[in-house]
């Protein structure tokens, strides 16, 4: 989800299973603890919607 909204993943970043997602066009990154294979937590799933959704305004605001 956050790669097809054009995030990119910060390799060998954070401790243990965590990791770093950063695009661009936003201040700070989203940080996923857990495997790839592991279902995002409530407050990860919070986290990535609102990063999307700050950036569709971003881009819909850019546009104008």
């Amino acid at each position: 989800m956050l790669q097809k909204a054009g995030f990119t993943l910060l390799p060998k970043r954070g401790k243990g299973s965590h990791s770093y997602w950063i695009h661009p066009l936003l201040p700070k990154p989203v940080v996923l603890s857990g495997k790839d294979s592991k279902d995002a937590k409530p407050y990860q799933e919070k986290d990535i919607i609102e990063s999307i959704k700050e950036l569709e305004q971003l881009e819909k605001a850019d546009k104008l």
